[in-house]
This record gives C-alpha cells, structure tokens and sequence, in this order.
C-alpha cells in the first residue's frame, strides 16, 4: 500500500507544481491556437456595436480611441502565457495535496494510477460540471451590471459540484462491501450525476450573460476552446504528475516497467 509521509508531501508538491507547469505550457499552446482568434473576433464585434452606437448618436467623428494600457499584441502572446502558466503551477500544487490524500483511499491503484483519477475528477468537478451549467462566455461581451452575480453562481456551482463529488466518493466507499467495486461505482456515479441534475434545476439561469445578436459561431467556437484548454491541462497534469509520482513512490515498479519490455523483446 502506497502512503505519503510529511517529507514525500513536499517532494510531491514540487512534482506537483512542475507538473502543472509543463501543463501550462500545453494549455498556452491550445489557448493561443484555438482561443485567441475567437477572443478577437468577439472584440471586433463589441467594437462594430460600440461603433455603430456612436455613429448613431452622432458623434463617431470627435469619438477619441482610448489608448490601451497594455496591447492586444501583448496580451495575447505573454500576457496569456503569465496567466495559463501561473494557472497551471497554483492547480498543479493543489492538485498534488488531493492526490497524497486520496492515494491509498480510494483503492489499490498505483501512484500514475491514481494520479490520472485525481486529474479526471479535479476536471469533472472543478470545471465540466460547472461549466455545463454557466459555460463560459468571451470577454466584454456579457453585461457587466450582472458580472458579480454570475461571478457567484458560478463559483457556487464549483462548491457544490466538489462536495458532491466527495459525498460520491463516500458512497461508493460504503457501498463497495455489499455490492463490489463495480456495482458501487455504478450507483455512487449515477447518484453524482442525478444530484448535479438537481442543483442545476433549482440555481438559476445565465440568460443575460450574452448580448442579443453576438454570432452564435464564435461563442461556440470561444466554448470549444475554453473547454479544449482545461481538458488539455488536466490530461497532460495527469500523465507528468502520474510519472513523477511513480518515479518517487514506486521507483523499483518505475524501473521494473522498461527492463521487464527489454527482456520480452530479447526473448522474441
């Protein structure tokens, strides 16, 4: 049975942020290559309104740009890469505390094992669910009279998606002795799914979040790649960490792994 004592969680947690910021690194990749064209062509389309709005009222010709503190050049390029990089390593250490204190809880699962379900319910709960319910939308194009509101349900999904995924994780625990592993998983799964269901019933909605007439392709396509970035960090989080965290927990299976293929192939 695999434990982490107090000096193996400081070394995990190093692992830990690493981990995260070789996800980062990924996660900037998909973020730059499918999120930022969507992110500019909302800002155009917020521009063309705001445009048409002045030109309305009849003022577009003394309508004076506002210079911009930081450029959208800049912005895109290595003010993205600072915010999905710190992202990544803050996720990465947290990330790395729940697994030293899931690991040997949950089941007779490696380390890489048990890495790789950390990062699938860390994304399920901290992100998918609440994301199903208050997707995401592009910059300055909701309202901002509602932002504080939508703010706060969103975070309160998070809450709620996280308490029930560990309700769910108990359950299933209790339930394993009478039913098995598999069955149990089935009914906690099943229970998790039909208690998410509810809380979306009862929160409310996001109505106002999108302006009237935003082109419905480029919200999808802005959804799609927030989505894609998150699935992307967490799987590559999953995979380093998990190989990390064998290297240090199970060094001897970590090495036992390539000198067992190494012997198959000489035998063939």
């Amino acid at each position: 049975m695999y434990a982490a004592t107090g000096s193996t969680v400081r070394k995990l947690l190093v692992r830990g942020m690493l981990a995260g910021l070789i996800a980062g690194l990924f996660a900037f990749a998909v973020a730059y290559v499918a999120g930022e064209p969507s992110v500019d062509a909302s800002i155009a389309v917020e521009e063309a309104a705001a445009a048409h709005e002045a030109a309305h009222a009849g003022h577009a010709a003394e309508a004076e740009a506002e210079e911009e503190l930081v450029s959208r050049d800049v912005q895109s390029t290595a003010g993205l890469a600072t915010g999905v990089l710190v992202y990544g390593v803050a996720l990465g250490g947290i990330a790395s505390l729940a697994f030293c204190f899931v690991l040997g809880r949950v089941g007779r699962f490696t380390p890489k094992a048990t890495a790789a379900l950390t990062a699938a319910a860390a994304f399920t709960t901290v992100y998918l669910v609440p994301f199903l319910k208050y997707p995401a939308t592009p910059p300055a194009v909701g309202n901002p009279d509602t932002i504080g509101k939508r703010t706060t349900l969103f975070f309160l999904m998070i809450l709620l998606s996280v308490l029930l995924g560990i309700a769910a994780v108990v359950l299933g625990r209790r339930l394993a002795p009478r039913l098995g592993n598999w069955n149990a998983t089935l009914v906690a799964g099943g229970a998790f799914v039909a208690a998410v269901a509810v809380a979306c019933a009862f929160l409310p909605g996001n109505e106002d979040a999108v302006q009237a007439g935003f082109p419905a392709a480029v919200l999808w396509d802005f959804r799609l790649a927030t989505l894609g970035i998150q699935a992307v960090l967490w799987a590559a989080f999953g995979i380093v960490f998990g190989v990390l965290a064998q290297r240090l927990l199970a060094p001897g299976e970590a090495a036992a792994a390539p000198a067992t293929a190494t012997t198959a192939a000489t035998a063939v």
